[in-house]
């Protein structure tokens, strides 16, 4: 049965299962019973498809019961029993093997997947829409029920917690203490490679940290289980979006260093920030070059329990007394500023691309249109030998060609300046969309 609900915060698709939607907008849930943490609907515009639960309240007449507000739902959805279990990874994904000979073909057919939406795979179910076995993007996991978990007490108390996170008075407030190690790390040469003799074949990327200049190699998808790996860990923490996955021309040389261009930010991001910086699970992705090492390693981070809102157990909070009011009054201007910046940064990206999509279409089509015509009256002149003039005909054919040229300038300029800017404010809008669940946390 149909039921109508609110939007409370705007939210932007990403993939062709999901529909856009404004904040206070109404829309029809064709079902309250949320998948993995999304709903199926429809918006205003008449669209269908999937959107975060958490980002939802479902209307109910004064009769009825109170509506339902996901963004306070203990998992994100209701009718969960709740005990506390911090965020569980996505179905479907292995976290099995790394290196490209380990035995485990889960791990190694999971060629370049990524927490993306991926095409369904399963028959659709009621109405048309996907059955409930999709794997949905992990990032919009609703991570409250941990934090909540906390408060009440309900998480495993450890005898010795050998990490720690600093928070310090800054000069403008509380701030994590930075890396007092800090580095860089470049992101190069993507190579494509094969495997099983040339069966199945992918893109390697060299990683070379600036604290021990050595290199390693890494695919797509070891990114990918450091994500999760981050988000599962770090829920009160915006981690980047990793660059999207694209479904087919994965080899192609404009995909390759478009992905090159926007893991090279996201590396940054990562390396300079005080805390992911020193993750041992993200030391590990960087450092490790032995197979069993890595494995060991790997396994160590996937059985953490400092994870979700024992999390929190590692922070260590600084003694100066901290004024309730101002701090509701600090998260409600940042929530302010997040959703203007969120909605600022999305126009600025649909402007940016309608611009690149003229420069490489419009704007060169119509300087090479112009050069044709100028060409076209250049070959006139030469039928008619008598009074043509040779000097006359090459300007005018010089000038035709160089039209053309100017075309070709305008299609690859997007390459100097839109395509890098492009790519940075991917990078913010994969940052802006986690603040909604963050926020939430300090508000429950």
């Amino acid at each position: 049965m149909a039921l109508k609900a609110r939007a409370l915060y705007n939210f932007q698709s990403e993939n062709r299962e999901e529909i856009s939607i404004q904040e206070n907008e109404e829309l029809v849930i064709f079902s309250e019973n949320s998948l993995d943490g999304w709903l199926q609907g429809q918006n205003s515009r008449g669209e269908t498809g999937l959107f975060p639960a958490s980002y939802v309240e479902i209307l109910r007449s004064r009769s009825g019961s109170s509506y339902t507000d996901y963004s306070s739902s203990p998992a994100g959805s209701p009718g969960h029993n709740f005990s506390f279990s911090a965020a569980p990874p996505d179905p479907g994904i292995s976290y099995q093997g790394s290196f490209e000979d380990d035995d485990d073909d889960d791990w190694d057919d999971w060629d370049d997947a990524c927490t993306v939406v991926e095409e369904p795979q399963s028959a659709p179910g009621t109405n048309g829409h996907p059955s409930p076995n999709l794997q949905y993007p992990a990032a919009y996991g609703h991570p409250q029920h941990a934090v909540e978990a906390f408060i009440l007490g309900d998480v495993p108390l450890m005898s010795k917690i050998a990490e720690a996170y600093c928070i310090e008075m800054g000069s403008k407030g509380p701030q994590w203490r930075a890396n007092p190690h800090p580095f860089i790390c470049s992101v190069e040469d993507p190579t494509k490679q094969t495997k099983f003799k040339g069966i199945k074949s992918y893109i390697s990327y060299k990683l070379t940290p600036s604290n021990i200049n050595s290199p390693v190699y890494r695919r797509y998808k070891h990114f990918d289980w450091l994500y999760n790996r981050l988000l599962h860990k770090f829920t009160v923490i915006s981690v980047p979006h990793l660059p999207e996955k694209q479904a087919t021309g994965r080899f192609e040389e404009d995909f390759i260093e478009k992905r090159k261009r926007r893991l090279i930010l996201w590396m940054d991001h990562m390396t300079s920030h005080p805390v992911l910086s020193q993750y041992e699970g993200f030391q590990h992705f960087l450092c490790c070059r032995d197979e069993k090492q890595w494995k060991l390693g790997k396994r160590r981070a996937e059985k953490d329990e400092m994870v979700g809102a024992s999390f929190l157990l590692t922070i260590q909070i600084p003694t100066e007394h901290q004024d309730l009011q101002d701090v509701e009054d600090r998260v409600d201007a940042f929530k302010a500023f997040s959703k203007k910046m969120d909605d600022s940064v999305l126009q600025l990206t649909n402007v940016a691309s309608e611009l690149v999509r003229k420069h490489a279409g419009g704007f060169r089509k119509e300087f090479q249109k112009l050069g044709n015509a100028f060409q076209a009256i250049s070959h006139s002149f030469h039928m008619d030998p008598p009074y043509s003039s040779d000097a006359l005909n090459n300007a005018i054919s010089h000038t035709g060609k160089t039209y053309e040229t100017v075309g070709e300038m305008f299609a690859e300029q997007p390459k100097n300046d839109l395509f890098l800017m492009l790519d940075t404010l991917s990078l913010y809008q994969g940052l802006l969309s986690n603040f909604p669940d963050i926020i939430h946390l300090q508000k429950g």
